[in-house]
């Protein structure tokens, strides 16, 4: 009877059909996977590869190199920007993963040899979110009764990341990889259809870096503007600079 009331008086409460019915119907909101370990390279990839190529293509083409010239400059620095990208993602996304489990292994040794030193510290760390002192001690001690589960909130607490969700290596390197060969062949593009124009080529990655900064920009919920003005500035910048490095050599030589 008294579950009954209970579950009278918790149906009769103002706002429960609506919560009742948006949980039937699995509403709620949703959020974008911020750790998947993809974006940011594939994002710093594919600016990397616009900038670089455009930069190497406005050197030598500010230098006077024939457009012979031009696509070799730029099929190499593809090739060998996409590899080094690649490489680096790959032995740092690696290197952070290796770290963050010889820590983690640190943790389930603690676990194993201190279990009530380690569920005094949980619920010491329950406490300063601001969970009240018995009930600290109590989900403290029904988490520890779960090893594994123990070991992932003592590793989200104290190393602030979750161990079965770390970034893959081989998506950082592949998305990097990917991003990179993209980005580089847009302003190689003009050239490599014989269309030898470096204004075009310039004009092009240009259009890239707007849209790419501006897509980036909205994908952080940041106003489109921001991100393609910023991405093409830097991007110009770093072009006009190699074009005045090859136009001065020309000039000197």
């Amino acid at each position: 009877m008294a579950t009954e009331n209970r579950a009278r008086a918790e149906k009769d409460r103002p706002g429960h059909d609506n919560y009742a019915r948006a949980h039937e119907q699995g509403h709620g909101h949703h959020h974008r996977d911020v750790s998947g370990g993809w974006l940011r390279p594939a994002v710093f990839g594919a600016m990397d590869g616009l900038v670089t190529n455009v930069s190497l293509i406005a050197g030598v083409g500010g230098g006077g190199g024939s457009a012979h010239t031009i696509v070799l400059t730029g099929l190499a620095g593809l090739a060998a920007g996409a590899g080094s990208m690649a490489a680096g993602e790959y032995v740092s996304v690696s290197s952070q993963n290796e770290l963050i489990m010889a820590e983690v292994d640190k943790e389930r040794l603690e676990l194993e040899h201190h279990p009530r030193a380690e569920q005094a510290e949980l619920a010491a760390m329950l406490r300063a979110r601001g969970v009240s002192p018995a009930t600290a001690k109590q989900a403290a001690a029904e988490i520890s009764e779960y090893p594994d589960k123990a070991l992932a909130v003592h590793a989200l607490e104290e190393l602030g990341v979750d161990p079965g969700e770390l970034p893959s290596p081989v998506v950082a390197a592949g998305a990097s990889l990917a991003s990179f060969a993209l980005g580089a062949v847009i302003p190689l593009f003009p050239y490599l259809i014989g269309l030898n124009v470096l204004a075009v080529a310039l004009g092009l990655a240009a259009v890239a870096a707007v849209a790419g900064g501006g897509i980036v920009s909205r994908l952080t919920d940041r106003p489109f503007w921001r991100g393609a003005v910023r991405q093409l500035v830097l991007g110009a910048a770093a072009a006009a600079i190699t074009f005045g490095i090859g136009a001065a050599v020309h000039v000197a030589a």
